[in-house]
């Protein structure tokens, strides 16, 4: 039986057509190699089971911003996971200049890093079969976000596919398997949403199948206590750029029921910064447009991304 076929929607990483994309150089394990001659082995832990960790990163004005607290969550994730990276963060924030150096690359950049448990002697899921060090691998694209999705933005469905609890896979390990997440897309788009809306195991709106979540209801700005989601960069910086500049922020369990009546929402994420969502499940969020709460935070990160 043939899968079903879903037209494409937009979606927060969506970003303008760049062919200079089509010739950059990747860093694969200490080598710079042109796009189509980057591979990892059939063997590697990350291709055979999803095992490793990323981050993902944003270059602004040549600075990677946040980069401290990206490899922060990277090395934290990795001793989680008995993951040995095999390089100091030092040495990390050299491989990805480095990258960055090669492509000719200053401004307007996301970047993808990815390390996993590395190359194993035997295709099965034993840890110990992995006896060749990590994989690192980064990728570094020219990427505008995309306005026309960034202003209007996007459309949210309510899945079934609810964020796991700790006890399964904890949701603030950013790690290489996101069959959960990519499942609850699945479902969204052929709902004919651009993302998916999870709950938490408890039934309460938690986050996006690839964002972090915020909905605006007369003046406050409320998120998920943060329990089962993951512990986004950018979403640490909307909560602080809030309490910093008097703006109300509760972090704390909410429905559906507040949800729908809400004045404006919007997804964080560090490719798109904020990405205002117009309508759940078929209801219009306030004007369905962007709303002036989010508009002050976006000015707002935009001056700290940029600054750094």
């Amino acid at each position: 039986m043939k899968p079903t076929t879903v037209a494409y929607v937009p979606s927060t990483h969506d970003s303008e057509n760049d062919p200079r994309n089509e010739h950059i150089k990747i860093y694969v394990n200490g080598e710079l190699v042109d796009k189509e001659d980057a591979k990892v082995s059939v063997y590697d832990s990350g291709f055979l089971l999803g095992d490793g960790v990323w981050e993902g990163l944003r270059l602004y004005k040549g600075k990677l911003a946040f980069l401290d607290e990206h490899l922060e969550r990277l090395y934290e994730s990795a001793y989680f996971l008995d993951i040995d990276i095999g390089v100091s963060r030092d040495e990390m924030k050299v491989i990805l200049q480095q990258t960055l150096d090669a492509n000719n690359m200053t401004d307007n950049v996301h970047v993808r890093l990815m390390v996993s448990r590395g190359k194993k002697t035997k295709p099965f899921q034993d840890p110990r079969l992995s006896i060749f060090g990590s994989t690192i691998v980064v990728i570094a694209e020219h990427s505008i976000i995309n306005l026309e999705t960034a202003n209007n933005g996007v459309t949210l469905h309510t899945v079934p596919i609810v964020r796991g609890l700790p006890t399964t896979q904890d949701p603030k390990l950013n790690c290489h398997n996101k069959l959960n997440c990519i499942t609850a897309l699945n479902h969204a788009l052929k709902a004919g949403a651009n993302e998916a809306l999870m709950l938490d195991p408890h039934g309460f709106v938690n986050t996006s199948n690839s964002c972090n979540f915020f909905i605006v209801r007369k003046g406050e700005l409320w998120t998920s206590s943060g329990d089962y989601c993951m512990n986004g960069i950018t979403r640490k910086k909307v909560i602080e750029i809030c309490e910093e500049h008097g703006i109300p922020i509760k972090l704390k369990n909410y429905s559906l029921y507040e949800t729908y009546s809400a004045d404006e929402a919007f997804l964080t994420g560090t490719f798109a910064g904020q990405t205002p969502v117009t309508e759940i499940d078929g209801r219009q969020i306030g004007d369905g447009k962007a709303g002036p709460v989010l508009a002050k935070i976006k000015s707002l990160y935009k001056q700290r991304a940029t600054s750094l």
